[in-house]
Parts: C-alpha cells; structure tokens; sequence
C-alpha cells in the first residue's frame, strides 16, 4: 500500500472521481442525508418526551436549542473546514498532506473544546439572561444548559471524528453509529422520563452518555486505522501553514453558523411578544421543518466533500454535474416533504401539545399558525442547501456565511419587527417571517450561483 493508503480508502478515491454523479451522490450522500434525518427525529423524540413533562419544558429545550447551537457552530465550522482542506488532498493524492490534516484537527478539537466548556460552565445563567432567555425558562432549563455545554466537550471531537469519516465515504458506518447513539439516548431518555419521571436535566444527561459511547468508538478507531488516517502525536502542526488554511475555511461557517443560531434567538426573543409558548411552538416547528430540511443537510456534508474531491483532481465539469444532481434531489426532497407534511401538521401539532397531565390547545393552535406558513420554504430551502455545498466544495465558505446571515438577519429579523409594529397578526407572523426569510434565501443563493457555474464552466480540466 503506496504512502500507507489503503486500498479501500484508494478505492473509494477513484470511485468518487469517476463514478457516474447520481449514484455517487446517492451511495456517498444518501447514508448521510438518512443520517441527519435520524438525528432530527432524535430532536422531535426529545422534544415529545419533554412534552411529557410539560409545555414548559418543551418550550425551554426549543429555546436553549438555538443558544447551544451557536456553542456548536464552533465545532462544526472547525470540522467542515478542516474536512475540506482534507478532501482536496485526498483528490490530489497528496497522502502525506492528509496525514497532517487529519491529526491537526483531532488535536485543534481538543483544545477548542476544552476553552468552551470551561468558560461557559461556570456562567451559565448569566450567559442565558445576555442572550435574552426568559427568566421563567431559564429556572426550568439552566441545568439542562449546564449539562449540554459539558456535552459539547465530547461532542466536538466526534464532530471531528464524523467529519474525517465523511470525507473516506464511510457513510454506512457514520449512520450505524448515529443509530446505535439513537438508541442509546432513547433508551435512557424514555427511562428517566417514564420510568423515573424527571426532569429535563436527565433528557441532557442521556445525551451527554450517547455521546460518550461515540468518543470512546473514535478514539479506538482513530488509533486502530492502518492507513493515512490514522492519528499520530508526530503528524500535529500547529504552525501557520497548516492552520491557516484550515481557519480560513473554518471561521466563515462558525461564523455563519452562529449568526444563523444568534438570530434565531433573537426571533425567539421577539416571539415572547406573543407568549413564552409561542417560543416553545416555533421550536417545535422547527423541529417538525428538520424532518425535510435535515435529508438535505446530508446531501450538502457529502456532496461538498465530493465536489472538493473532483476539484482537487481537476475534474472542474464533473463538479458542475455533482451540482445539478443535487440541485434536482434537493428540490425533490422539498416537494415530497411540503406534500407529507401538509397532510400530518394537525395530527404532529396535537402530538406534541399532549403532556402527561393535559392538552395545551393554546399551543397546539400555535404550532399550527406557524408551521403552515413555514413549511411553504421547503422547496427554497433545498436550492440554498445545493448551492451552498457547490460554494463549500470550491472553498468559498465566506459567501455562504453571507447568505445564511442574510437569512436571518436580513429576511427574518426585519420582516417579523415590520409584522410586530405594522400588522395587527398573531403567533402566525412568526410562521409568515418563517416563510419570507426561507423563500427569500432560495432565490438569492439561486442568484449567487449562476456567476460561479460561469466561471467553473471556463475552466478547464487537468
């Protein structure tokens, strides 16, 4: 084995160059758009098992959902950067660069982690109150919060760890251990809420020991790997010339990341206008919208990576015709989850607004006023998602941190102050902004993308 890469990891190298787009997309991507697609009923089962313990609790998890997103977006940007700069030199076959990059990362989430959790912990409360969390939710879900910032300790490596088994194309093992994590945080949810009736502290104590049994598969794996991704002490460096590059592409989508996440909480403080419930219902229609706008989460983690693969070999055209591929599923994910969607809302609304003492009709009326008008974006949703995997895949990170920014600060946050001051609308202007901002998204990414099809459509292969 040449320059110690496998033979399955140099496989799935020529398979990703020259395979026909579709099916790599579908065989590469599909295992990872099921994966996020479980991550978001995950969401939607811990959101119901709150539920159970009241409309309160639900309401508080869908409100520090959004602040522990921005405590994430660090993790994330560190890891799609980083699994960029990996995949270009894995489609350059630069083995020795990979080598490099793969025991920088594991090395640069450590520390990062480790910075987080231990600045936020001891502050979590007065974080909340800055970042405008209603007094009553913050004393039903600071110990929630406490417990997730130490899980993010954990969680970073394996967001690292996902990262660099996306970029070889293990996308069936990504999935097998998102299932067994499923399983594991279901299983000890359901006892702490049914069987032990507690609190929302133990719902992020279970995800905090699913996330544990992850970390402990990583390091083995990480260890036990034979080829070029194995991490080594040796392989770390931490001068400019490797970390750089990697910050470079990491600092748009953390930013981008949690701008996104900062203006959701922004909106969710504006909700308050209309009752803490309404905070809570938003929430839970975010949660009902993940079930669609998750499947293409996946598709833009894996085709990103494949289109930096093929731009890394020079296979400028062929980048392009990942891009239409997944232009067409992600539009098609979109129509076939608006037409699913619209048929269960009432039925998903009344499930989520059912506690174990009684029916919030209120809430559930609120789930219903919002998410009709939401789920109208779905369709643009999937455009944007394309697009942006196209802009990662040719490194352009800062432009999807401008889009995803204006998406919420520019067509979300503007539009719901106008509604507020100018409309005599209920909760269900939080839907229309929903709307609005998600529509609006689409066409603009649509917008920024046809320069960029131009230009790669000069270029020519190598």
């Amino acid at each position: 084995m040449a320059f110690g890469v496998s033979k399955q990891d140099e496989s799935f190298r020529e398979y990703a160059l020259t395979a026909p787009p579709m099916k790599v997309l579908l065989t590469v991507c599909g295992p990872l758009a099921l994966y996020q697609a479980l991550q978001q009923i995950f969401r939607v089962l811990d959101s119901l098992m709150a539920a159970h313990i009241s409309s309160d609790a639900v309401s508080a998890i869908a409100s520090l959902a959004q602040i522990t997103l921005m405590i994430t977006a660090i993790g994330t940007g560190l890891a799609v950067g980083g699994s960029i700069k990996i995949s270009e030199a894995y489609g350059k076959g630069d083995y020795d660069q990979v080598r490099v990059q793969v025991a920088t990362l594991y090395a640069l989430a450590v520390m990062i982690s480790l910075v987080v959790a231990g600045t936020l912990i001891p502050f979590a409360r007065p974080f909340l109150k800055l970042m405008g969390t209603p007094e009553s939710l913050i004393q039903v879900g600071a110990g929630y919060f406490r417990v997730e910032i130490a899980t993010q300790l954990v969680s970073f490596f394996n967001t690292v760890y996902i990262a660099i088994e996306r970029s070889r194309g293990h996308g069936r093992r990504i999935l097998y251990l998102n299932l067994a994590i499923i399983l594991i945080k279901l299983g000890l949810s359901a006892l702490f809420v049914y069987g032990m009736d507690a609190d929302v502290v133990m719902i992020a104590v279970a995800t905090l020991l699913s996330q544990l049994f992850l970390l402990f598969y990583a390091l083995g794996s990480m260890f036990r790997d034979e080829g070029i991704f194995r991490f080594s002490v040796k392989n770390i460096r931490l001068g400019s010339g490797t970390l750089l590059p990697i910050f470079k592409l990491s600092y748009p989508v953390s930013a981008e990341k949690m701008l996104f996440a900062g203006g959701k909480v922004v909106v969710n403080a504006m909700s308050k206008a209309y009752g803490d419930l309404t905070v809570g219902a938003l929430g839970i229609s975010n949660n009902i919208g993940g079930l669609t706008t998750n499947w293409h989460m996946g598709f833009l983690d894996g085709a990103s990576a494949l289109i930096s693969q093929n731009r890394g070999a020079g296979k400028y055209r062929r980048t392009l015709k990942l891009f239409y591929c997944l232009l067409a599923l992600d539009i098609a994910i979109g129509a076939v989850g608006l037409a699913v969607v619209s048929g269960c809302l009432p039925w998903l609304a009344r499930v989520f607004a059912q506690s174990k003492s009684q029916f919030d009709q209120a809430f559930c009326d609120g789930i219903v006023a919002i998410h009709r008008w939401e789920m109208l974006g779905y369709i643009t949703l999937g455009i944007n998602s394309a697009v942006d995997a196209l802009l990662l895949g040719y490194g352009y990170s800062k432009a999807t941190m401008v889009l995803n920014a204006a998406r919420v600060f520019v067509f979300r946050v503007p539009v719901l102050w106008f509604f507020q001051n100018f409309t005599g609308l209920g909760a269900e202007a939080v839907g229309m902004t929903m709307m609005v901002s998600n529509v609006l998204i689409g066409v603009t990414a649509a917008c920024v993308a046809i320069p960029l099809v131009l230009k790669i459509k000069k270029m020519k292969d190598t």
